[in-house]
């Protein structure tokens, strides 16, 4: 009994070994996209912002959205386009910038 115990355990570690050098294959692989990106000109650090972001639900990508305009508006940072953006999100603006009633009327 002791022995199977033994090559199970054996067998569990070696899988998982295994599955660690193909997880380090794959982040070297990753790795070497993000440094052709840089090669290219892409900013990196802009790129894994955005592949986190895609991972989330739209909801809880809004969610942290409103959260962040918040924050930045009580700290003063970027005030005007945080209340922008923050307005544009509720409706009340149009891509443009201008107000959607504005907007409407310049289009016509």
């Amino acid at each position: 009994m002791a022995e199977t115990t033994d090559d199970r355990l054996r067998l569990l570690i070696e899988r998982v070994e295994r599955l660690e050098e193909e997880k380090k294959g794959i982040s070297d692989d990753i790795r070497d996209v993000y440094n052709e990106a840089k090669a290219v000109g892409y900013d990196v650090k802009i790129m894994r912002q955005i592949v986190r972001l895609r991972k989330m639900k739209p909801d809880d990508r809004r969610e942290m959205d409103m959260i962040l305009d918040t924050y930045k508006a009580a700290l003063g940072i970027d005030c005007a386009l945080a209340a922008l953006t923050a307005a544009r999100r509720r409706g009340f603006m149009s891509g443009s910038g201008m107000p959607i009633l504005a907007a409407t009327v310049i289009s016509r």
